[in-house]
């Protein structure tokens, strides 16, 4: 077998969230230029070193 490297692997988060919260959310992403993913990936960061968002 070939080695390959470790690439990037994605998990798909799977949670029940206020239909208007995300509405909102998504809205304000879009206006901003933002994709929701990199946001989130961005908050999650944060806290693992933080632990505040």
């Amino acid at each position: 077998m070939a080695a390959t490297a470790p690439g990037a692997r994605k998990k798909k988060l799977d949670y029940n969230v206020d239909g208007a919260v995300y509405d909102d959310f998504m809205k304000a992403c879009s206006k901003k230029g933002f994709a929701p993913q990199v946001l989130l990936e961005q908050a999650m960061r944060k806290f693992i070193q933080t632990g505040q968002i």
